[in-house]
C-alpha cells in the first residue's frame, strides 16, 4: 500500500494568532494520527504560479491514514480554533507513487 501525503498550501495569512492556535493543536493531533512532518515553513523559491507563503508537507502510512486523520476529532479541534477567514490556503491528499 503506497504512503500518501498532506500537502496544505497558503496563500495568505490574516491572523497570524489563530494560525499559532491552530498549530499548537494540529501538531499533535496529526503526529497522534499517525502523521510525519516532513517540510514546513516558506519556500525557498517558488516557479510558475506559485505564492511564497507558508507550505507543510507530512507522510501517513496509507491513505486511509490520512483521510482519518483530517476527520479527527484533535484535528477538528485545531480547525476550529483556526477559525473561518484567518487563513486562505489548499489542502491536498495525495498518494505517494
Amino acid at each position: 500500500m503506497p504512503k500518501a501525503y498532506w500537502i496544505s498550501a497558503y496563500r495568505q495569512i490574516h491572523n497570524p494568532d489563530a494560525l499559532a492556535a491552530y498549530a499548537r493543536l494540529a501538531g499533535p493531533a496529526i503526529t497522534a494520527a499517525g502523521g510525519r512532518f516532513l517540510a514546513r515553513g516558506l519556500p525557498v523559491e517558488v516557479k510558475e504560479a506559485g505564492v511564497m507563503e507558508r507550505t507543510v508537507l507530512i507522510e501517513f502510512d496509507n491513505l486511509a491514514a490520512a483521510q482519518a486523520a483530517y476527520g479527527s476529532p484533535g484535528y477538528e479541534e485545531a480547525l476550529a480554533a483556526l477559525g473561518k477567514g484567518n487563513v486562505e490556503r489548499e489542502i491536498r491528499i495525495i498518494e505517494g507513487v
